[in-house]
């Protein structure tokens, strides 16, 4: 089954939160972050809407796995979607400029939800998302990677991933190595390959 992207809304939410309810979490580095969403959804719903599409960076600081707070970029995510909620991705950028700052490991970052896992969601997504980076006048996207994470490689690769450096993601971030590829959206189509 093929996936579509859409972007969050309160008539898809229920699902949302039913996948945090199931022990997904839309970051793999801070379990925690499904708990402070389910809290923010049961506060204010509207406004836990209005954060996943922030162009201007407006909903305040991040907390990063070592629990240090840093600017949010600006960005939006969209929820993956088989007819029912299948996962997340993201885009963040710089205004002006293709380059992160040092705490951003990435310009996408994405998960499916286990039970969901292995059906091609996650390179189809990807696939779905270069475009809408385009829009956003970036020459190229940077996603990075765990180097056991060969399921991720993948998706990355088949999306014209082409890996850059193998790194320290630094304190923030556990001292962990990482991979960093890119995606030169000028010659991508977009298309799964």
């Amino acid at each position: 089954m093929s996936v579509v992207l859409i972007k969050p809304t309160l008539e898809h939410l229920a699902a949302y939160a039913s996948a945090l309810e199931r022990g997904w979490s839309p970051d793999h580095l801070r379990d925690e972050t499904r708990f402070e969403e389910l809290a923010a959804i049961e506060r204010a719903p509207e406004m836990f809407l209005m954060r996943m599409d922030d162009r201007e960076a407006k909903a305040g600081p991040i907390r990063l796995p070592d629990g240090s707070l840093v600017p949010r970029l600006p960005g939006f995510r969209r929820w993956i979607w088989d007819g029912d909620f299948a996962g997340s991705i993201g885009l963040r950028w710089q205004p002006g400029t293709p380059k992160l700052p040092p705490y951003c490991l990435g310009h996408i970052g994405y998960t499916v939800v286990p039970w969901k896992r292995g059906r091609g969601y996650a390179k189809e997504a990807l696939a779905l998302l270069l475009p809408e980076a385009r829009t956003e006048r970036l020459p190229y996207v940077e996603i990075t990677t765990d180097p056991d994470n060969l399921a991720s490689q993948r998706v990355i690769v088949a999306n014209g991933g082409l890996l850059m450096e193998r790194f320290n993601g630094g304190p923030e971030y556990g001292n962990t190595e990482k991979l960093r590829y890119r995606i030169d959206l000028a010659s991508s189509k977009g298309s799964i390959r």
